[in-house]
């Protein structure tokens, strides 16, 4: 029987951001979905500067959640730390 090599570190839940601007462009927006949710978050105003630094990938996804989004990535980390120790125990590995 071969041996099961499962990397535990590469569990991750799915989440997604966005941002968009107001139809005058004056105001912008940034969006979240975590999990996979079809609603999403609730919409949180952003300044330009930020809008067009994370369209030009100068700013990362996480930390766009992490500064917009910080409870909802709190309860991504925990549940991921979970889902990891959960399946850690299962195979005997400490």
């Amino acid at each position: 029987m071969a041996d099961l090599e499962i990397d535990v570190r590469s569990f991750d839940i799915p989440r997604l951001v966005t941002v968009y601007p107001d139809r005058a462009r004056l105001r912008w927006w940034t969006k979240a979905w975590f999990n996979n949710k079809e609603d999403g978050e609730a919409s949180v105003e952003i300044n330009r500067q930020t809008a067009v630094g994370f369209i030009r990938d100068e700013i990362a996804k996480d930390a766009m959640l992490e500064k917009y989004y910080p409870k909802q990535m709190e309860a991504c980390r925990h549940a991921i730390e979970q889902t990891r120790e959960q399946l850690m125990k299962q195979l005997n590995i400490t």
